[in-house]
């Protein structure tokens, strides 16, 4: 079985997995996310201080292995749309250059360079 990135498959970008992976990247990007996560790191640290019984230790440190985990999977998601979209832009770059080399005018590959980098005409 093979598992092909969203950004591979085509299809609407709207999709849940990938609002929710965008969504999450923006919010763990943010400074509510590191109060949160420093928040987090001090009840772990209070927990431990105040010798709670291991139960409850245990249960401290594997919720910040959990969110420790689903913060790597968001990173890598993260990761790989923006490279996805740097290579589609060079090969946008690239196809434009060629366009021009061979002397042609302004083409389909201009056009398609155009979309990628989000230029629009104000007219």
């Amino acid at each position: 079985m093979i598992f092909k990135h969203p950004s591979d498959r085509g299809g609407s970008r709207n999709k849940p997995f990938e609002m929710l992976a965008e969504n999450g990247s923006r919010f763990t990007s943010s400074a509510t996310f590191f109060v949160v996560c420093l928040l987090l790191v001090a009840v772990v640290v209070a927990l431990h201080l105040i010798a709670l019984p291991v139960k409850w230790l245990l249960f401290a440190d594997e919720a910040m292995s959990a969110v420790t985990l689903l913060l790597l999977a968001l990173l890598k998601n993260s990761e790989l749309r923006a490279e996805r979209a740097v290579q589609s832009k060079l090969d946008a770059i690239a196809a434009v250059l060629l366009e021009g080399q061979e002397g042609r005018g302004p083409g389909k590959a201009r056009q398609e360079l155009r979309s990628l980098i989000g230029l629009e005409d104000d007219s």
